[in-house]
């Protein structure tokens, strides 16, 4: 089972300023990363990897620098601002709240009585 394309796209900004967090990336890298963390149920694209990096910079949220890499290839490499992690913590806590919400009801039957009736 994949994860669907809303959900996944409601994922993209908390998931990459995570993965900055932890070290500066590129955009490849972090799609193989997204990959192997959700083993293979969350599939990025680069179409709609890139929009998304290019919104959080716009937001200040991430910079992006060139570099070249061990293979001699010159990659587009980004980093998370301070701003960046206190959105960061701001959407973990939102994420928090969701999920917290969404196990909850996992004991509602949805069949129970309108009480109002």
């Amino acid at each position: 089972m994949n994860v669907s394309k809303d959900l996944t796209a409601a994922s993209a900004t908390p998931l990459i300023l995570a993965i900055l967090k932890g070290n500066d990336n590129y955009g490849y890298s972090m799609i193989k990363r997204v990959k192997e963390l959700s083993k293979n149920k969350i599939v990025w694209t680069e179409g709609m990897l890139y929009p998304v990096l290019h919104r959080l910079e716009e937001q200040r949220w991430i910079e992006s620098y060139w570099k070249i890499s061990e293979t001699g290839r010159k990659r587009k490499y980004y980093t998370i601002t301070t701003a960046g992690l206190k959105e960061l913590e701001t959407q973990m806590r939102q994420w928090q709240t969701v999920n917290s919400t969404l196990e909850k009801t996992r004991g509602i039957s949805g069949q129970e009585e309108d009480p109002h009736v």
